[in-house]
């Protein structure tokens, strides 16, 4: 792996030695309390300890690794006022609502 912990394409991720720019955002996104956190800043900036708040068990150095994971990835952005999704982190943010529109069609399969 390399010395780099954060997931990069290019780069050898978990699951792709070649670094695919696919398996690095999956090695990314498969952190703990990651994706929470993108969910969290979906429709506005919040502060440190209110996006800590709504992440309920979250650990304030977990939380301060994932932002600072997600700033360097450029996800999310931060500044006075506290954590936003930066326009690539809105694109994210898009592109798992098929995701999600899957999970609903799982979940009632499994009820059927």
């Amino acid at each position: 792996m390399p010395d780099d912990p954060i997931p990069r394409p290019g780069r050898p991720v978990r699951g792709s030695e070649t670094g695919r720019p696919l398996m690095a955002a999956l090695d990314l996104l498969g952190r703990r309390w990651t994706l929470r956190v993108i969910w969290e800043l979906r429709s506005e900036r919040l502060g440190f300890r209110e996006l800590q708040r709504r992440c309920e068990r979250m650990s304030s150095s977990v939380l301060t690794t994932r932002l600072g994971e997600l700033a360097e990835a450029r996800i999310v952005e931060t500044d006075d006022d506290g954590y936003a999704l930066t326009p690539l982190g809105e694109q994210l943010l898009e592109a798992l609502h098929p995701l999600e529109k899957w999970g609903l069609a799982w979940e009632k399969a499994l009820r059927e």
